[in-house]
């Protein structure tokens, strides 16, 4: 794992820092050729310099954020902002359904938008994936 990673979630207080180190064990497992480094100020797994899943602490819960979810079409995900990201919120590390996580991990690797170069295009996105 990632040591700022680790950092981050041990930063974190119970209930959080066990949500955080259950996210990023199965996401490191699941994608292993992505880079993963603190962005933002969150963790975040990139492929290719695309950002495509990532958590983060809010007031109450720990987000874990795909950044091409809402074309996953998952019923357990929410759509979150104006673009293509999704979420799923967690108080608790029970609340996290591995078989779900493992599917949207691979859904990540398989769909995506380019985020890499949104600026660029002065906020257009561009499917990366045929999907």
């Amino acid at each position: 794992m990632n040591n700022d990673i680790q950092l981050y979630n041990d930063s974190q207080m119970n209930p959080d820092s066990e949500i955080c180190n259950l996210l990023s064990g199965i996401i490191d497992a699941n994608l292993p050729e992505a880079e993963s480094k603190i962005w933002h100020a969150s963790p975040v797994w990139f492929l290719d310099g695309n950002p495509v899943v990532g958590y983060g602490k809010l007031k109450n819960c720990v987000r874990l954020l795909f950044w091409s979810g809402q074309s996953f079409h998952e019923e357990n995900l929410q759509n979150e902002g104006k673009f293509k990201a999704a979420e799923a919120r967690y108080t608790t590390a029970d609340q996290i359904n591995t078989d779900d996580l493992v599917r949207w991990i691979k859904k990540a690797r398989d769909i995506q938008w380019d985020y890499k170069n949104i600026v660029k295009r002065r906020g257009v996105l561009e499917a990366l994936t045929k999907f």
